[in-house]
């Protein structure tokens, strides 16, 4: 049973503790490929990873933390906890880390999963097929499913499992079902007209069609996930889908208000982002096997991985052009949704203010606005929060035993962090 649960808006939403303690574990690794290629990772990746502190490498700056006149360290849960961890940032050479070779050990599973993916989506519409064709086509990392094959691989260990089981592989095709529907939606309630540089669904086949794709994708999503007759999981994936929701009306109901509290919006990137990931790991540990507290720290570690991604790529919104976006640079800004860089800079600009209230009615204002939120140090603030729950993740993961699958997921932290390199 989980120990924290997520089921009701209302309710003190533990879920969203900062702090997570490691486990340990006494398994080892048999594998001598997969040792070997551990060995190597471990040459390329960051040295101490676990328990010290997650070292940053970009910037040579003395010890910092976050900090808000809205008490950030009190997330959601109305218990002060502390102050939030200090990092220590110091420069460190190592290379970018590559996609690709991140997910170099579970290749094999997402070569099954993508030739999976189209039959289990429906061949009986051709409109539906096309829909699904064009999202499933436009490039997508699969980084869920992914996170759901080393998850499974990595827990495996634990308890002997030689290989994976039919459920590991449908719960991957279940999250990037999930994951695509989301995506679509998105788009129309955005009026977004490219998505991974190629244009959306709504956008060639008009709204209707878009919202019924999305619509028939969640529904057949949900029948799979019925049928893996395991209702710890069915409960924890069919809790996404209603957090979608959920995530969507708090940020429609937030809109230009810049009295939003960073817990707020913490909350909101939980349900919009986080929560499908943290299902993810937890559901494929799960299906290991492993005891229930490890599978809670599946959870913590795709809640923290989730929660870094989404502030990333809000700090991506105002750093990257819009060729490398996909979309118009500061897109969620002049829609009225305020991200962690602007919940800080507005501490520190009352201006910005003034310029979000007006919703960017004067010529040039937007422009204005993140320039504000870059001169005030919003972003190197926003950033800061990213690494510090990229710092719980690799805690989280401690109860793992040393592998390439337990090296690729503390990877798949680094690699989100230097997206902003």
């Amino acid at each position: 049973m989980m120990s924290m649960t997520c089921h009701n808006l209302d309710s003190a939403r533990t879920v969203l503790d900062l702090f997570a303690s490691g486990c340990s574990s006494s398994a080892s690794f048999n594998r001598s490929s997969v040792r070997n290629y551990a060995q190597s990772s471990r040459k390329r990746s960051c040295r101490g990873y676990g328990a010290r502190k997650l070292l940053g490498r970009r910037r040579g700056i003395a010890q910092r933390r976050v900090s808000s006149t809205k008490t950030p360290e009190i997330l959601l849960n109305g218990v002060a906890q502390g102050p939030p961890p200090v990092l220590g940032f110091k420069k460190e050479s190592r290379s970018p880390v590559s996609l690709t070779n991140l997910f170099e050990v579970v290749a094999e599973d997402l070569q099954i999963l993508n030739q999976n993916l189209q039959s289990i989506v429906g061949a009986e519409n051709p409109v539906l097929m096309s829909a699904a064709e064009q999202i499933f086509g436009a490039g997508g990392k699969r980084m869920r499913p992914a996170l759901v094959f080393l998850v499974s691989r990595a827990t495996a260990e634990l308890v002997g499992l030689k290989e994976l089981t039919v459920e590991h592989r449908r719960l991957a095709e279940i999250i990037e079902m999930i994951h695509t529907a989301s995506l679509i939606h998105d788009d129309v309630l955005d009026d977004s007209d490219i998505r991974r540089g190629k244009e959306t669904v709504h956008q060639l086949y008009g709204t209707r069609v878009a919202v019924l794709a999305g619509d028939f994708m969640f529904a057949q999503s949900s029948w799979y996930l019925a049928n893996l007759e395991n209702l710890e999981v069915i409960k924890l994936i069919s809790q996404v889908i209603k957090d979608f929701a959920s995530g969507e009306i708090k940020q429609a109901s937030s809109l230009f208000d810049c009295d939003t509290e960073l817990e707020e919006y913490l909350l909101k990137s939980y349900y919009k982002t986080a929560s499908l990931i943290a299902a993810s790991t937890k559901g494929a540990g799960i299906f290991s096997g492993v005891d229930s507290s490890i599978s809670q720290k599946m959870y913590e570690y795709g809640k923290n991985l989730g929660l870094s991604f989404q502030v990333i790529d809000d700090i991506l919104d105002f750093t990257q052009s819009a060729e490398q976006l996909g979309k118009p640079a500061g897109s969620d800004l002049v829609k009225g949704n305020l991200t962690a860089p602007v919940i800080f800079a507005l501490e520190k600009e009352p201006k910005l203010r003034e310029i979000i209230e007006s919703e960017f009615s004067e010529p040039g204002s937007l422009d204005e606005a993140i320039g504000l939120i870059k001169s005030s140090g919003g972003i190197e603030r926003a950033q800061q929060l990213a690494e510090e729950k990229a710092d719980l993740a690799i805690q989280n993961l401690q109860c793992l035993p040393q592998s390439a699958f337990r090296v690729a997921l503390e990877e798949m932290v680094m690699y989100n962090l230097e997206r902003i390199d």
